[in-house]
């Protein structure tokens, strides 16, 4: 089993910035990929980040170029910076874990205009 938890959400306005963290426990030892995943009120959840083990990435075209992923395998920590923020990103983001299908309780972005 692996624990996910996220943190760092809050509220900002249009143009701030944001760092979540995702902090992992239990059997770290099967992740090969850590996602940031983000559901916004009556959408479906969808993919924003990806950071493989290897450390290559991948991003949704909404974010490309604002949005960051990285991990630091110290820590069993991955952080979203997420910079130039706007209303359409307001959501509640999660972490994922593909192996064993692990998600954490998400954390609640909200970006004012």
């Amino acid at each position: 089993q692996v624990q996910l938890v996220e943190s760092g959400g809050g509220l900002v306005q249009a143009g701030g910035s944001l760092r979540l963290s995702c902090s992992a426990s239990g059997n770290t030892f099967i992740i090969n990929a850590i996602g940031w995943y983000r559901q916004a009120r009556g959408k479906q959840r969808e993919l924003v980040a990806l950071i493989r083990s290897g450390g290559s990435t991948n991003y949704a075209d909404s974010v490309k170029g604002r949005f960051t992923i990285s991990r630091d395998n110290a820590k069993n920590t991955v952080y979203l910076q997420m910079n130039s923020l706007k209303p359409e990103d307001t959501a509640v983001y999660y972490c994922h874990v593909g192996v064993g299908d692990h998600w954490g309780q998400g954390t609640q972005v909200t970006v004012s205009s």
